[in-house]
């Protein structure tokens, strides 16, 4: 860590919780102090010491284009030219709506928040009021943001810190979250059978991010979809990592199955602060004002956030290739990866789907919150620490998905590899 990072931290702790605005930056998991950033471009983050890094989380998933990428700058600056804010309706908004709808399978209508939490939040009341029940079924492990509903054994920040249910959040709230492991549809039947008529919405990442990449096995969410259809339960992806990144239409469009309800973010505000929820027309005409579920926000819609989020749907729209260069991206960082811990003969396990992917350090299948649990955290860290040293910036958590852009081009990758070979070999 070099030394403006640490006096920026060693301030920071006097003003702010543990020195950072978000938990898992703390670099708590994995050792050290975190790094102060000062810019980004393309494939690369700089820090306040003018070290370079390979960036390898890309703002926890939106850059999926890389740092500052131009149409979604330009559309920026020209935007920044008509004010900030207005707190009332845009063109840009109709115009976001619009491609939403044309992009994602189960979005009819849609409503913008100013963040993920916002978008989950708002879309399971909005599923209590449309069924007149009061539970929701989320999985242990999926984060859904610090909204009190879903801080019921969460995953990411609330794992990294050892705090997997927060105090604060009332014993009234717990009870109307019911939980089942991710990965396993007879949890899920029984819950139903025992809270019958009782279920608003049943919640979930349909590629978990939050406890390292998960992925649903064969036939899961299917099984999902047709409890939900069985029992007039809403279905509600989460999307706010994979909408846009998995395939221009998200999870849903990769694995063929349409939610009654969605949540984005992310990707949706070309790295401006921003979310929404959607879902079939039926739903959201229950959302104020045309219905009596209310939400609102002053900010929601903000033309800034628009104006970025746009300049990314319409070029991702208008470049449907990128995925192909994603997905050997992807396939090419991990079969390198994967050669050295063989090579090596460390015990590991990888999840990989298109840009997303985990190193875990275990001889177990991860495929819920157990068995991501039983990795080798304490390997993780000291991997952590020599990836970068060597100019490679992770996600300073086990617990965490990586996220790759499409400006990794062919030197990058060569890059990550060695580095990646080297410190597999340091720490072995």
């Amino acid at each position: 860590m070099g030394k403006k990072s640490a006096k920026l931290f060693a301030k920071a702790q006097n003003y702010i919780p543990g020195g950072v605005n978000s938990p898992v930056r703390a670099f708590k998991a994995v050792g050290g102090n975190p790094l102060f950033i000062k810019k980004a471009k393309g494939a690369y983050l700089i820090d306040e010491d003018d070290n370079q890094y390979i960036d390898m989380i890309n703002s926890w998933g939106p850059m999926i284009l890389g740092h500052a990428f131009e149409p979604v700058e330009k559309q920026v600056r020209k935007t920044l030219k008509n004010s900030f804010s207005f707190g009332a309706p845009t063109a840009l908004e109709v115009d976001m709506a619009k491609i939403i709808t044309e992009m994602v399978p189960s979005v009819e209508k849609v409503r913008m928040v100013n963040s993920g939490t916002e978008a989950t939040m708002s879309a399971i009341r909005v599923a209590r009021g449309y069924t007149g029940r009061d539970k929701i079924i989320k999985f242990e492990g999926c984060y859904h943001g610090h909204g009190d509903s879903f801080l019921i054994s969460a995953g990411s920040g609330a794992i990294t810190m050892g705090e997997p249910d927060s105090p604060g959040v009332t014993k009234g709230t717990a009870k109307d979250t019911l939980l089942a492991p991710y990965n396993d549809l007879e949890a899920v039947r029984k819950l139903v059978e025992a809270n019958k008529g009782e279920i608003a919405a049943i919640i979930l990442e349909p590629v978990v991010g939050n406890m390292g990449c998960v992925l649903p096995e064969d036939g899961y969410l299917q099984g999902l979809r047709d409890i939900c259809d069985q029992e007039k339960i809403v279905l509600i992806f989460d999307e706010v990592m994979t909408g846009f990144r998995l395939a221009p239409g998200g999870a849903q469009e990769r694995f063929g199955i349409t939610p009654d309800m969605t949540t984005l973010g992310k990707i949706i505000g070309g790295g401006m602060p921003v979310g929404a929820y959607g879902g079939k027309a039926e739903i959201m005409e229950f959302v104020s004002p045309a219905g009596p579920v209310y939400q609102a926000g002053t900010l929601s819609g903000n033309p800034m956030a628009m104006a970025a989020g746009y300049a990314m749907l319409k070029h991702i729209q208008e470049n449907p290739n990128l995925y192909k260069k994603l997905e050997e991206t992807g396939e090419e960082i991990v079969s390198g990866i994967k050669d050295s811990l063989t090579e090596l003969g460390l015990v590991y396990t990888m999840n990989h789907v298109g840009s997303m992917y985990s190193l875990f350090f275990t001889n177990q299948k991860v495929k819920d919150l157990e068995t991501a649990k039983s990795t080798n955290t304490e390997l993780f860290g000291k991997y952590f620490q020599a990836m970068l040293k060597r100019g490679i910036y992770l996600a300073p958590s086990q617990f965490e998905s990586l996220f790759l852009s499409t400006a990794l081009k062919k030197k990058h990758i060569k890059a990550i590899l060695k580095a990646n070979r080297e410190s597999l070999a340091e720490i072995q």
